[in-house]
């Protein structure tokens, strides 16, 4: 729980740095919102985490309106897209692992990201010949991402394989496998988001925590994305 929540203030620090907001009031509230939302994720009262967006953005507004014309419409939407990005995409992790087998599903989180990444390069660097997305990361291939999926999907099997005898649920080898699959292709849309966020602010990482990583949105950017995506697909099957 205190990795999580210190890796999505991190977060919403460095996002909220990239938007020029990390020492203001929008920020600074941004912060408090998130450390309020971790506090409810903490007690159970999670019933109340709609409470907590609204006033977050009711106090957003006030600020908006009676500190005009210091801070601009873009720069409070920024507020609010960067807390719920970092700050509750983030959260699924914990949710996760606090779930039924949740000390096994939560590595399914880590498959999808970086699992796929590593068997994506591997089949990029082997067949890629089509470009996926060559304005946002050229080095990226339609077979990459093929394979990434497909790698991801086998990694999956094999985990339930292994720690089959610790799983309480039905047929966790074929759930495993879809989970890991969809997460895979879902990791990929992370990635190229945080990517699009840095190419509009002309930046090349978002911090230098991570040496030869970067910052927390570097290294969590597909994570970010599947965490939700994992705990969803988890609840369905």
């Amino acid at each position: 729980f205190v990795a999580n929540m210190l890796i999505s203030l991190v977060g919403v620090y460095e996002l909220y740095k990239v938007v020029g907001l990390e020492r203001t009031l929008p920020g600074f509230t941004g912060y408090v919102a998130t450390l309020c939302y971790y506090a409810l994720l903490f007690t159970g009262k999670t019933q109340y985490v709609t409470i907590l967006l609204v006033v977050f953005l009711i106090v957003l507004l006030a600020q908006y309106v009676f500190m005009f014309p210091e801070y601009q419409t873009e720069q409070i939407s920024n507020a609010i897209m960067c807390m719920l990005y970092a700050g509750v995409l983030l959260s699924y992790i914990y949710l996760v692992r606090i779930g039924e087998n949740g000390a096994y599903t939560v590595w399914l989180i880590f498959l999808c990201s970086w699992g796929s990444d590593t068997c994506a390069y591997a089949a990029g660097v082997a067949f890629g010949n089509h470009k996926m997305a060559p304005v946002l990361s050229p080095k990226k291939s339609v077979e990459g991402a093929v394979g990434g999926v497909v790698g991801a999907a086998v990694l999956g099997a094999v985990y339930a394989a292994v720690f089959i005898d610790k799983l309480q649920m039905n047929h966790p080898v074929m759930a495993f496998a879809i989970i890991c699959g969809v997460g895979a292709l879902i990791s990929m849309v992370g990635d190229l988001a945080a990517s699009a966020i840095k190419r509009n602010h002309k930046i090349k990482d978002y911090g230098n925590l991570i040496p030869g990583h970067g910052g927390i949105m570097d290294r969590f950017d597909s994570v970010i994305y599947v965490a939700p995506i994992v705990w969803m697909l988890l609840q369905i099957f």
